[in-house]
């Protein structure tokens, strides 16, 4: 299994329980696709550099995880429909 960062920006008008849902819709996908959930940090509310979908602060979150490249594509395949995804990035960690 290979490794995987994943960086969430989520609508910073979210209540914190609305927020809450949505991290845990992806952390819960993970497991569901056969992967394993490394590590979820929440990075809280922050500035955007530049306005993106018409928002100037985004909630981050960061979520490592492990799994097969097929659970790192539904992962972003999710996240490209989701509503309340501004933008994410996931990559593949370097082996060391």
């Amino acid at each position: 299994m290979r490794e995987y960062e994943a960086v969430v920006l989520v609508r910073p008008n979210l209540e914190e329980e609305a927020l809450q849902g949505v991290i845990d819709k992806f952390v819960n996908l993970v497991p569901q696709q056969g992967g394993e959930v490394v590590k979820v940090d929440k990075w809280g509310k922050r500035r955007l550099q530049y306005e993106v979908k018409k928002f100037k602060e985004a909630f981050y979150f960061l979520l490592n995880f492990k799994g097969e490249p097929a659970v790192a594509q539904e992962l972003e395949r999710v996240m490209k429909i989701s509503d309340d995804i501004i933008r994410f990035l996931v990559v593949r960690k370097d082996e060391q």
